[in-house]
């Protein structure tokens, strides 16, 4: 069994204890009955056919408290407030861990940074059921995250039909060709590339470089973990990723607005003009 299946049988078991308290009918009207969802696509600068993009490179910045490749990473006893200091840094998206086993997130930290942040916000979880889509549209979510890994083709596909209906756009990930493909053939808009490969725990830096190319200009590329410093950002600037997802280098930093800034305009310089 590899890390990702094992993830995801605690992913089940946890999702059916919240499914059990709350059923399919109430979690819908919830989710129906929530404010209408952020633009994420604009935040993180897309546009409708790929052209007139700035050069800015956008941030995802992640809540994050541990991970199964490094373990314990930082308390954060009060995620709003990190929340807030990742907002004053630049950052255009949010990402918060709501994985309880591997990642010690819960819905109740993703809750907190909702009332506290109104930048758009990722649900960052391992999305292998519907009902998780509209948990999150019920609890205000702008992004849900689809790893392309852990689905396939015909669950992708509705998954997506399913995230664009509520509004929601996803964050789609992909590790290898095959899946940067399958992405691209289910209609993703924002594709993320990431480092790490979730079956070993490996990082491979120039997998993003490999991979990039292979996504259409009209799509937001997105480059996930990785990153340690400022140098990394460039790294990834400069072969065309538009955002980065990064959370560790955040959370351990005593300084994240500054990292945040640093992160932004490194990346900016480096990346290439859009041509489409």
């Amino acid at each position: 069994m590899t890390v990702l299946d094992d993830i995801i049988v605690g992913v089940r078991e946890d999702l059916q204890q919240r499914r059990e308290a709350l059923g399919d009918v109430e979690i819908r009207e919830r989710a129906l009955a929530a404010a209408p969802a952020r633009d994420a696509f604009a935040a993180l600068g897309g546009t409708p056919d790929g052209t007139g993009r700035d050069t800015v490179l956008r941030v995802i910045s992640e809540v994050k408290r541990k991970s199964p490749s490094k373990g314990a990473l930082a308390e954060i006893p009060e995620p709003a407030a990190l929340a807030a200091r990742y907002v004053e840094g630049g950052a255009s998206v949010i990402s918060v861990l709501t994985e309880q086993r591997r990642f010690g997130g819960s819905l109740a930290d993703f809750d907190a940074v909702r009332a506290a942040v109104e930048i758009p916000l990722l649900r960052k979880d391992f999305t292998v059921d519907a009902y998780q889509i509209w948990e999150a549209r019920a609890h205000g979510a702008d992004l849900v995250l689809l790893i392309v890994a852990a689905l396939d083709d015909a669950t992708l596909a509705s998954f997506l039909a399913l995230t664009r209906e509520l509004g929601m756009e996803a964050l789609v990930e992909t590790h290898t060709e095959e899946e940067v493909d399958r992405a691209v053939a289910a209609g993703a808009r924002i594709i993320g590339v990431n480092v790490r490969n979730l079956k070993t725990l490996d990082v491979d830096r120039g997998n993003f470089a490999r991979l990039a190319g292979r996504i259409p200009e009209s799509a937001v590329i997105i480059a996930e973990s990785g990153v340690r410093d400022a140098a990394d950002v460039a790294e990834y600037g400069s072969h065309g990723a538009d955002a980065i997802l990064v959370g560790e280098a955040l959370v351990k930093d005593n300084d994240p607005v500054g990292a945040l800034r640093a992160f932004i305009g490194a990346g900016t310089a480096a990346r290439p003009a859009r041509t489409a």
